[in-house]
């Protein structure tokens, strides 16, 4: 039988996995029905993508700004190409 451990993850079974459909790296979607986890592999690509932007949004708000100055060298690599690609995208427009 599977446990939960400190982080609260649970193997699932091979077998419930294989008729499930279930592989690494698929999302999955996990509610709470009658008393009962619920998990159901997410198929449906604009909910992952959904999540992912929920996930994305969540994050950029519990962070705090910080200067161009402070960031380490591979970050403002990064903006840096990112505002170069804003530039291009803006002449070609």
């Amino acid at each position: 039988m599977p446990t939960v451990d400190s982080k609260g993850r649970i193997v699932l079974p091979k077998e419930v996995r294989e008729r499930l459909g279930i592989e690494p790296g698929t999302e999955v979607a996990v509610q709470e029905e009658d008393g009962k986890a619920i998990v159901e592999p997410e198929t449906d690509p604009d909910r992952i993508i959904e999540r992912m932007e929920s996930l994305v949004e969540d994050a950029a708000a519990e962070r705090e700004p910080r200067d161009y100055d402070d960031l380490d060298v591979y970050a403002r690599d990064h903006a840096d190409t990112v505002r170069q690609g804003a530039r291009r995208s803006d002449r070609d427009e």
